[in-house]
């Protein structure tokens, strides 16, 4: 029996991220209720029913674009925080230069901001991206936050009420962004600068 040519092992292997990539477009365009499975296939240059060979749905799709956008950035987070707790001020400032730099990129807030839009309507999904993303992060910075406090660099606050404090913001800046339309003159990282001083003025003694 003839095997298959490598190039085309190569191409079935790269078609799962050709799809997500181009539902992801049709998802920012179109948001989620409006886009189609045909304009997905089109986009990606396939059939319906080779769409359908991978993902059995929209749901399917945006459960595989969380998994492959930003469970992975929640989970870097999570394995720096825990690093990091030897210098918990450092590692604050360099995870929040990181989140706000990757929060800029509009492809990036794209599916949180998806999430925003539909967890009322798909509880499942949104329980997927809180388990994945939110709670693997947070948790992350709560115990970094619990080591400074251990060490008496931080004082005595509750870490999740300061994860929050730490979190919001860069989202409201997301938000204001990519969503309302608004401009800043400052850049990500000034941003995140600006914000780190304001909360660490806050937590330390």
């Amino acid at each position: 029996m003839t095997k298959p040519s490598t190039r085309w092992t190569r191409r079935a292997a790269a078609r799962p991220d050709e799809i997500l990539d181009a539902a992801l477009d049709v998802f920012i365009e179109a948001g989620f209720d409006a886009a189609r499975m045909d304009d997905i296939a089109a986009r990606a240059g396939i059939s319906k029913a080779g769409v359908y060979l991978y993902f059995d749905s929209k749901e399917a799709l945006l459960r595989a674009l969380i998994n492959r956008e930003v469970a992975p950035v929640a989970a870097n987070l999570a394995a720096m925080a825990a690093a990091g707790g030897d210098d918990p001020v450092g590692t604050i400032r360099l995870l929040g230069a990181m989140v706000s730099e990757r929060l800029s990129n509009p492809r990036v807030f794209a599916v949180p901001r998806l999430m925003i839009s539909i967890s009322n309507r798909f509880p499942d999904i949104a329980l997927h991206y809180r388990t994945q993303v939110v709670e693997r992060a947070a948790g992350g910075l709560e115990q970094l936050i619990a080591a400074g406090i251990a060490k008496g660099i931080f004082r005595k606050v509750d870490p999740a009420a300061a994860v929050r404090a730490v979190v919001g913001p860069m989202i409201f800046a997301a938000l204001w962004r990519h969503v309302l339309g608004g401009e800043s003159a400052a850049t990500p990282d000034e941003i995140a600068t600006a914000h780190i001083d304001l909360l660490l003025n806050g937590l330390t003694p």
